[in-house]
């Protein structure tokens, strides 16, 4: 599904080197976070079908796709899921689910919530998250706009998750729209688009190969660990499994602040989103959507 690994090396040395060379000081547009409610103003609305959409950020047309349950109720509010393609992927490769279609559709996510969340595939510039000058996080306040004056979203339910670069951008928004979402997940990631304010908390998961050659587990670590902080977490063990285990290890944060939970779950692997036990990497066959679905659902998220 994702063999890219020179490709994604060569593109994210590249990325990171045009975001260094922009003034330090070059502001990151800021959304004031509003008085969430619940629901939506698209709920009672006729919506807008799935399929691809455009919204103009600071005068660049952005496009995404938007799936919209098939048994949609306007008078029912869903959770909004937003899904981030890896560096050199698609909004196409995200929505469609690759060889592995529809159970790998938005990294599982279509799969796990049937007909329950409304799903989204936002497309990057050159097919990657940079986030110069916060133009990637100003496209996402764009998109919640565009989404939620049309469709029933529960605001209190919004989630992001990806790989790679789809992970790094997760994290940026973790950091800079944490009382936005409610939740993220970052599988791969790394601390490549940013990270503007990162100091209120958002429940975390964070999944990483523990010999993962383009993204070093090291930054899994440390971008958890700033969360482990914000979310008022005790110092907790969290072993990583050896090499050559075919395993994955699941901890749970103790003592985190109620509703903002972090999990940490490194795999015997390397730089794949679709990780499977003593077995080759297999969206269809991962666990890892699973996992994050129950992230997303679990009972202290449900306000």
């Amino acid at each position: 599904m994702v063999a890219l690994t020179h490709l994604l090396t060569s593109l994210l040395t590249l990325s990171t080197s045009l975001a260094h060379a922009l003034p330090s000081t070059t502001p990151e547009t800021v959304l004031v976070p509003r008085q969430l409610s619940n629901p939506s103003p698209g709920c009672g609305k006729s919506p807008f079908g799935s399929g691809v959409r455009t919204v103009n950020v600071n005068g660049r047309q952005r496009q995404f796709i938007v799936r919209v349950p098939n048994n949609y109720n306007p008078n029912r509010s869903y959770r909004l899921i937003f899904a981030f393609h890896w560096v050199g992927g698609t909004m196409n490769d995200i929505s469609s689910g690759g060889t592995d279609r529809e159970l790998w559709s938005y990294y599982g996510m279509q799969r796990n919530a049937g007909e329950s969340a409304i799903l989204v595939a936002p497309q990057g510039i050159n097919n990657g998250w940079a986030n110069n000058g916060g133009e990637d996080v100003a496209f996402v306040d764009a998109m919640i706009r565009h989404i939620e004056d049309a469709l029933c979203v529960n605001q209190r339910q919004r989630f992001s998750l990806g790989f790679s670069y789809g992970g790094s951008m997760t994290f940026s928004l973790a950091c800079s729209r944490a009382r936005e979402f409610r939740g993220v997940a970052v599988i791969g990631g790394g601390q490549l688009s940013g990270c503007s304010g990162g100091n209120d908390p958002v429940a975390y998961l964070g999944i990483h190969g523990v010999w993962d050659g383009t993204l070093n587990v090291g930054q899994g670590r440390a971008m958890r660990d700033r969360f482990v902080r914000n979310n008022g977490c005790q110092n907790t063990n969290a072993p990583e499994p050896a090499r050559g285990s075919g395993i994955h290890i699941k901890t749970n944060f103790n003592g985190c602040r109620s509703g903002y939970p972090v999990t940490w779950i490194p795999f015997d692997g390397g730089h794949w989103p679709g990780a499977v036990d003593n077995g080759p990497e297999s969206g269809a066959r991962s666990w890892v959507p699973g996992e994050i679905w129950n992230f997303f659902t679990q009972s202290q998220l449900a306000n």
